[in-house]
């Protein structure tokens, strides 16, 4: 059975991190430091009470340098990054720096020259970054890709992609308001599922946006085996009538609905079981939707 591997973490306080914790933990694994200028970070007691833990990245940045310096036993080996979207980029050049392997969550940089440069490193580094697409390895959406695979060729389908999260006036204050630093809406909110859009009907050949506020944006595209349309809304006042819930997520595949609701809770822990053994997905794989929301932006 191999060792446990030394785990860093970057935005501990943040909303993913706790996933990213756990899945640490479940892959039989050790959470050793993490990061935040957020300090309200109880939630490592749960996961792992001795990681030591700092506010200022400078002091991290030494801390791992020094176990570094320990040896294989003490070092990081993967650093696990669930920063704002516009550092991502960052702190994926420490990882590399420091010998460890980045572990990033979506999206993994902005733009796709940045994609070019984290390439580069990599190959002067040795080193690995991987990306967090969970959605690709959900039972029900590998299942879909299989049944669109064996489909003769030229047969398409219709998709209707409506994903509507309300977020209060905190949201317009915060850096994910700001599209420098998040990107904008379909950045932050969409490209997962613009990723296993295109993982399962194949790449984009023309796209269209319809329109592009600061919280809200409706578009199409045509992807290789499929046509769609969409929209993304952190806008309350977009909920449809009716809605039981806080936000309204629905995906329909010719006017079916598409069920995958279930079977989120580990889809974290997979990915990372896939990374550990140099199965994860990589810079390549992050390219396609990181430049489909790129142009999307600009639109």
């Amino acid at each position: 059975m191999p060792s446990p591997k030394n785990f860093g973490l970057i935005g501990a306080a943040g909303y993913v991190a706790p996933r990213h914790m756990k899945a640490i933990n479940d892959t039989g694994n050790r959470l050793v430091a993490a990061m935040d200028p957020n300090d309200s970070v109880g939630i490592i007691d749960s996961y792992a009470p001795d990681a030591s833990f700092f506010t200022e990245f400078e002091r991290f940045d030494r801390h791992a340098e020094k176990l570094r310096r320990m040896g294989d036993e003490h070092r990081l080996h993967y650093v696990s990054i669930c920063s704002p979207n516009y550092l991502h980029d960052a702190h994926c050049r420490f990882a590399l720096r420091i010998g460890a392997d980045a572990i990033c969550e979506k999206p993994l940089v902005l733009n796709p020259w940045n994609v070019d440069a984290l390439q580069e490193l990599e190959q002067e580094t040795g080193q690995r970054i991987w990306n967090v697409l969970q959605l690709r390895l959900h039972p029900a959406v590998i299942a879909l890709k299989k049944q669109i695979d064996s489909e003769p060729e030229g047969r398409r389908h219709q998709v209707e992609l409506t994903y509507i999260t309300p977020r209060g006036k905190w949201y317009d204050v915060s850096w994910k308001g700001d599209p420098a630093k998040s990107g904008g809406v379909a950045t932050n909110i969409g490209i997962h599922f613009f990723d296993m859009l295109m993982w399962v009907f194949g790449g984009v050949q023309h796209s269209t946006v319809i329109h592009n506020k600061p919280r809200s944006m409706k578009g199409e595209f045509q992807l290789e085996k499929a046509d769609v349309t969409w929209h993304l809304s952190v806008d309350a006042s977009e909920l449809p009538e009716g809605v039981d819930g806080p936000s309204h997520r629905s995906l329909k595949l010719d006017s079916e609905p598409f069920d995958f609701s279930k079977g989120f809770t580990d889809l974290h822990t997979e990915a990372y079981r896939n990374v550990l053994v140099s199965n994860g997905f990589g810079l390549d794989e992050a390219r396609t939707s990181i430049s489909l929301v790129e142009r999307l932006r600009q639109s």
